[in-house]
C-alpha cells in the first residue's frame, strides 16, 4: 500500500489508476479509495493530477482472491459512457469493439466466471474482474451476455448484474428466441405468444431472468441462433456428418457481428423495460443451412444429411418492428449471403 503524507493528514490509497490511454495497469486488479481526513473528502484524486506510476497494486492481491474487493468512490472513477460486460465472450467482446468505436475514451469492464481469459481481455482494453469482485460504484451501462449453462442460479446472477447498474444509461440482457411458443414452422414477431412457465426448464430459466431485467427497468433482446464461420449450429452438424433430426425444421439466425451492433444500438437508446428481437429475417430449414455450407466450398468436410422424420418443427421469426424502431439493419441479411452463395 502506498501512502501520501500531507500537512494535515495521511491518505491511505490502494488504487488502480488509468494510464494515458485510459486502460488500467495490467498487473493491478483491485483498487480502493479511503479518505481518513474529513477535511480532504471534497478533493478529487485522479490519474491526471498524480504521476501514473506512483501507485501499483500488490501482486499478491490477484483477481482470483476469494475475498477480493474492487472499490472506488461512488462516482469519481466511472465515466458517463463506461460499460460493464457480464460474460465478455464472443458476443460481449464484439459489443466492446462497437462501444469503443462510438465512445473512444470510455472504460470497458468485463466480469467473468473464471480468470482463464483475463490476459486476453486486458489486451483488448477490457479491464477484467471475477464474479467475486465487489464494487462500491455502479455503471451507467451494463450488458449481460453470459449463458445460463455455467451457473445454478441464472436469474440470481442477472439480478446481481442489475444491481451494478446505476439506472442512468441502459441495462441490456441478451436472451434467446426460445421462449416464443411456436413449433409448427409458423410466423412469429416480437409480440408472439410465449411458452408458459412450467412447460420447459430451459425457457423457464430465460423467462425468469427476463422478468428480473424488466422489473429493474432494463431491456431484453431475444436473439436467434448466433453464428460466424467457425461457430454455430452448422459447425456442430458438419462435425457430426449425419444428424438424427428433421431436415425441414425451420431455424432462425443472426451473425455475431449483427447481434453486437443491435445490442449496442439498444444500449445507446437508453430505453426502459422493453423487449426486442434479433434475427436476420431470413428463416431457413436445417437442410437449407447445410446445403449452403456444402455449396460454399469454405469447409473441408461435407455434410451427409439429416435422418430424422418426427419431432417438433420450428418457427419463422420476423423482427421488422425492432428494425423500424431502432433504425437497425444487419450487415449479413442471410446465412447464404454471408457464405457468398445464392439461395
Amino acid at each position: 500500500m502506498a501512502t501520501i503524507t500531507t500537512s494535515t493528514s495521511i491518505i491511505g490509497i490502494q488504487c488502480r489508476f488509468k494510464t494515458p490511454n485510459h486502460h488500467f495497469f495490467n498487473s493491478c486488479t483491485n483498487f480502493s479509495l479511503s479518505i481518513s481526513s474529513p477535511s480532504l473528502t471534497h478533493h478529487k484524486l485522479s490519474s491526471h493530477t498524480m504521476p501514473p506510476n506512483l501507485f501499483r497494486a500488490n501482486p499478491s492481491s490477484a483477481i482470483d482472491a476469494p475475498s477480493e474487493e474492487l472499490e472506488a468512490s461512488s462516482r469519481g472513477g466511472i465515466g458517463a459512457n463506461d460499460l460493464l460486460i457480464v460474460g465478455p465472450g464472443v458476443l460481449g467482446r464484439l459489443v466492446a469493439e462497437r462501444w469503443r468505436e462510438d465512445y473512444p475514451g470510455c472504460q470497458i469492464f468485463g466480469q467473468t466466471m473464471t480468470t482463464d481469459h483475463h490476459d486476453e481481455l486486458i489486451k483488448m482494453g477490457i479491464s477484467p474482474s471475477s464474479r467475486e469482485t465487489k464494487f462500491t460504484f455502479k455503471f451507467p451501462y451494463v450488458i449481460y451476455c453470459a449463458p445460463p449453462s455455467r451457473t445454478e442460479d441464472y436469474p440470481g446472477d442477472v439480478r446481481d448484474a442489475a444491481l451494478k447498474w446505476s439506472g442512468e444509461g441502459s441495462f441490456l440482457f441478451t436472451s434467446s428466441s426460445a421462449p416464443y411458443d411456436c413449433s409448427n414452422n409458423g410466423s412469429v414477431d416480437e409480440d408472439g405468444p410465449i411458452v408458459p412457465i412450467g412447460r420447459s426448464p430451459r425457457t423457464d430459466i430465460l423467462l425468469k431472468a427476463e422478468k428480473v431485467v424488466l422489473e429493474f427497468g432494463g431491456c431484453v433482446v431475444r436473439l436467434a441462433g448466433l453464428y460466424k464461420e467457425d461457430r454455430g449450429a452448422h459447425t456442430y452438424w458438419l462435425h457430426k456428418g449425419t444428424v438424427d433430426a428433421r431436415p425441414d425444421h425451420i431455424v432462425n439466425l443472426i451473425h455475431y457481428e449483427d447481434a453486437a451492433s443491435l445490442s449496442a444500438i439498444i444500449l445507446k437508446k437508453r430505453l426502459r423495460s422493453r423487449i426486442f428481437l434479433g434475427c436476420d429475417n431470413y428463416p431457413v430449414s436445417r437442410q437449407e443451412v447445410m446445403d449452403f455450407v456444402n455449396k460454399s466450398g469454405k469447409f473441408e468436410k461435407k455434410f451427409e444429411g439429416f435422418t430424422g422424420t418426427s419431432g417438433p418443427l420450428g418457427k419463422k421469426l420476423n423482427n421488422s418492428k425492432t428494425r423500424a424502431e431502432l433504425g437497425w439493419e444487419p450487415k449479413y441479411p442471410s446465412f447464404a449471403q454471408f457464405l457468398g452463395v445464392s439461395d
